[in-house]
């Protein structure tokens, strides 16, 4: 039976030449590692070379599509974005949901792969390198200026200056973690524009069309509810009653202008619509007036990482700094807690920079958000993140700085959540909450969540396969609540796109193949296991407030989850993968080079 859902190619595109190359994937690859973060990852250690710098012509940036994308299934207008992070060293992945990934997918292929530098700032469209006159412009009024043209991604001035967690938008969404805008920015690779004619082609497309329906009814049921009505932000107010808001860098776990940015307080007090991705039935995208006639999508991370994070409880000041973050470029968490960190370094007499942001001044953090884009001032500082920032410092700041392998912590605090602090500890990508999604076993009932342990260890793992099997294929994370089996019906899907004989055996070993081959390219990058850990302060001080109240961790504690974490994957005790397993990925990418050649 033909092979539907996949292309079984890629673009390798030269910056440097001009110059596209159609390779071949093989089928197994494509049956091993499915598509979006798992092909994107495979692609990555196929195409750039060991222990390149991030911003090194030869680093590849990998644009993934997946099986599943240009089919009616919803939420499987997806791509991932891959490369080697500038912020972390290590790989990074950012998943956005537009039209972007319907059109590029319709161009014929599984991937585009981004290699060399443009002789001058430049912009991609459907296959040639051109000079763009869209240097300096954010990434809106870029797609604005080429979108005639197709669908567009692009970069605001933060990845144009290098900015380490600067963000890649497409269609108002974005891929932003990591900074893999600024190895774009590396690149003088202002946009990409695609379009194309080729359809998905389907093995089975009646019965992919009924379970296309099933899915859409199950989206809209109880499991997604409260995204639909409220988005993620309804996180927020439920996040402050279990003390787990992480508030002022870290240092309190409520925010007692919590009840201010409710997603109830903001749509009584101002104007809200509700979008979807493309292909979305679920819809939970919420955007909330304000400044005037300004409109702005705001999600439970980026009103954390700008609002509570930072002392900030005035809604209007979080949504124009959230909106500023989409103008410029900017990861939300990343640029929030970096300068989160920067307020407490000035309290502290740290810092003694005139523009040195204090906590709780809206005014100083539009200020830092500006000035980091443009590399402009003290921005200079903090556009390289809150762990160089720290190392730069000195003073024992890096105790404080809310980092895991470079990057910024996302909103969950790890005392309370002690699954989440492994999670954060062991992820591939640093402090990570969608690769990793330990903070399900935490609100699930199933661990104690503020008491880690073997146990948590391995519902930890499960959460990570899972994750990188929907990641893969790819699907919203919204729809997990709505699948009674998820690999089981997964595996429907996945086959009757493909033609493929698949169960939920076939997609649990995908998940570990992934999580395998992440672990891997990190290893050979030189990962070692003391990068599996969380700052001094989660360490040393308690938190001292409501139902979370005396929650600390302990080195010990976090040590003995790691080596189970660690051994559950059938890992050393310290992290390092075991002869079979590297063999196995050896022979893959041994796959990937003969493709090339």
């Amino acid at each position: 039976m033909e092979m539907g859902g996949f292309f079984g190619c890629y673009d390798r595109i030269d910056l440097s030449s001009g110059t596209t190359e159609r390779i071949p994937i093989p089928e197994a690859i494509l049956k091993r590692y499915l598509g979006g973060v798992g092909l994107g990852s495979w692609l990555l250690s196929v195409e750039s070379p060991p222990g390149c710098d991030p911003f090194a012509p030869e680093a590849a940036l990998v644009f993934a599509f997946s099986p599943l994308v240009g089919t009616p299934l919803t939420t499987s207008a997806k791509l991932a974005v891959v490369g080697k992070s500038p912020l972390t060293g290590y790989l990074s992945d950012g998943l956005s949901g537009s039209d972007f990934a319907i059109a590029g997918k319709r161009r014929g292929v599984d991937a585009l792969v981004f290699v060399g530098t443009c002789p001058q700032p430049s912009e991609w469209v459907h296959g040639h390198v051109r000079a763009t006159q869209c240097w300096g412009l954010s990434a809106a009024a870029t797609e604005a200026r080429l979108g005639a043209e197709g669908r567009v991604a692009a970069i605001g001035i933060a990845g144009e200056n290098l900015v380490r967690f600067a963000s890649i938008s497409n269609g108002g969404r974005h891929a932003g973690r990591g900074g893999l805008g600024a190895v774009m920015g590396s690149k003088r690779l202002k946009a990409i524009v695609v379009d194309g004619t080729r359809k998905t082609p389907l093995s089975e497309p009646g019965r992919v069309g009924t379970l296309a329906r099933h899915l859409s009814q199950q989206s809209l049921g109880d499991a997604t509810a409260r995204y639909r009505e409220l988005g993620t932000i309804s996180n927020l107010a439920t996040f402050n009653r279990m003390a787990t808001l992480p508030t002022r860098n870290f240092r309190q776990s409520r925010f007692e202008g919590a009840d201010t940015l409710s997603p109830e307080k903001l749509g009584s007090q101002r104007t809200k619509t509700r979008t979807a991705c493309a292909n979305c039935t679920i819809g939970c995208e919420h955007r909330y007036s304000h400044s005037g006639n300004s409109s702005t999508r705001i999600e439970y991370e980026s009103l954390f990482a700008l609002g509570p994070l930072c002392g900030i409880g005035d809604p209007d000041a979080v949504l124009a700094a959230a909106r500023q973050c989409d103008e410029l470029g900017l990861d939300t968490i990343s640029a929030g807690a970096t300068v989160a960190f920067a307020m407490e370094c000035q309290e502290r007499g740290l810092l003694d920079d005139a523009d040195a942001p204090r906590t709780g001044r809206a005014e100083d953090l539009m200020k830092c958000l500006a000035a980091m884009a443009e590399r402009r001032g003290i921005g200079d500082s903090l556009a390289e993140g809150s762990l160089r920032l720290a190392l730069k410092i000195g003073q024992d700041s890096l105790d404080f700085a809310p980092q895991v392998k470079g990057l910024e912590m996302a909103g969950y605090e790890p005392r309370a959540l002690q699954a989440m602090a492994l999670g954060f500890a062991v992820s591939t990508r640093g402090a990570d909450h969608n690769r990793s999604s330990a903070y399900e076993v935490a609100f699930s009932g199933k661990a104690n969540r503020l008491h880690g342990d073997a146990r948590t260890a391995h519902f930890a793992v499960d959460t990570e396969e899972r994750a990188a099997v929907m990641d893969s294929l790819i699907l919203c994370k919204f729809l997990r609540g709505v699948f009674v089996d998820f690999y089981a019906e997964a595996a429907q899907l996945l086959s009757a796109v493909t033609g493929w004989s698949v169960d939920a055996t076939d997609l649990e070993s995908v998940g570990h193949r992934i999580v395998n081959l992440r672990k891997a390219f990190n290893i050979r990058e030189g990962w070692k296991p003391t990068d599996d850990t969380l700052p001094e302060r989660f360490f040393r001080e308690a938190l001292d407030e409501g139902p979370s109240a005396g929650a600390q961790l302990s080195r010990r504690q976090l040590g003995e989850m790691i080596r189970s974490y660690n051994r559950a994957r059938g890992w050393s005790p310290d992290g390092f993968l075991d002869e079979a397993t590297q063999i196995e990925i050896a022979r893959d990418l041994a796959l990937g080079m003969e493709a090339r050649t």
